[in-house]
């Protein structure tokens, strides 16, 4: 008996080990980017309701092999024809978390720079340097009169879907602009602005809801709400100011963090979009070829010019 076992547990080590010794480079690269893949799955599931759909699925399965292995012809047949159809099921009802996916993927550096998204700094900051400090001066006026606001910075991913749902205005960014918009007796007020490349591109735009709306503190009223949500779909950062305490907060990511001054507000936007000489991102301006070729020109001009003699003081032969 304890000779078999020893057998068996010994064929089994010996099986491991060649399968170890048929391992290649290339397979331990595919097993790492299998195993990414896997928690990335698994993390997305977690962040969103997909989790709940995976459960359902997993219990159907459970449910056809039951059913197939009893005999239960009927209920066999029916899960066999919905099982025919169960990949393009699956991409509907899973459309809200590929779409997210993918939009984080477009948004990564490799996505781009293969599309060529990017800008010059001195493009990014000439267009937002003053936004910065109407953004930030508005935000202080409002927060001190208790003047509820929202205000939408788009970044890579586009919010034309929430654009169309507000007025366009393309108008340049100001204290008394902002405090316009969001006085309450005005038209415009009840929404949110969305800015783009500086500018403010349309008011009064509605905003999607978070994913996860019951798990967020009952004490934040609509604008909070609407700014976790937007921020969840894209890469925006959101600006609140609170009718209700004047409190300012941003919202990115999902993630809501509250009781920003007007220092501290103007600090986080100029890390977070004006962009840093060495970014990866920003593309640096072209050099011109030609100049290059008129500076090694000059330069050679002037090893020339202190190289060869002086006429006065050359020797001349007889």
């Amino acid at each position: 008996m304890f000779a078999s076992m020893y057998d068996s547990i010994k064929d089994a080590l010996n099986s491991a080990w060649n399968v170890l010794l048929s391992i290649t480079p290339i397979d331990i690269v595919d097993m790492v980017l299998l195993t990414y893949l896997v928690y990335l799955f698994i993390k997305l599931m977690r962040e969103t309701r997909a989790g709940q759909l995976i459960k359902g699925i997993i219990l159907f399965i459970i449910a056809y092999l039951i059913s197939k292995n009893i005999g239960l012809k009927a209920i066999t047949y029916i899960i066999d024809r919905m099982l025919d159809i169960g990949l393009v099921a699956l991409i509907v009802m899973f459309q809200p978390e590929l779409r997210r996916a993918l939009e984080k993927v477009g948004r990564t550096q490799l996505g781009v720079r293969l599309f060529g998204l990017g800008e010059t700094v001195d493009e990014v900051t000439s267009k937002w340097s003053h936004a910065i400090n109407a953004i930030c001066d508005s935000c202080a006026e409002l927060s001190s009169t208790c003047t509820g606001a929202l205000i939408v910075i788009e970044r890579q991913t586009k919010l034309g879907e929430q654009i169309d749902t507000g007025t366009v205005m393309h108008a340049a960014p100001s204290k008394e602009l902002f405090g316009n918009i969001f006085y309450p007796k005005t038209p415009l007020h009840d929404g949110a602005v969305i800015m783009r490349d500086g500018e403010i591109l349309a008011a009064a735009c509605f905003l999607p809801k978070p994913s996860k709306e019951e798990l967020i503190n009952k004490k934040l009223g609509s604008r909070h709400r609407a700014a976790i949500g937007m921020s969840e779909v894209s890469d925006a950062i959101v600006v609140v100011v609170s009718e209700e305490t004047g409190q300012i907060s941003v919202a990115e990511n999902g993630v809501l963090v509250r009781d920003y001054t007007k220092d501290k507000l103007k600090q986080h936007l100029m890390e977070q979009i004006l962009p840093n000489p060495s970014d990866s991102w920003s593309r640096k301006p072209r050099k011109n070829p030609f100049r290059r070729k008129q500076k090694k020109k000059q330069s050679l001009q002037r090893k020339t010019k202190r190289t060869a003699p002086d006429v006065d003081h050359a020797v001349l032969p007889v």
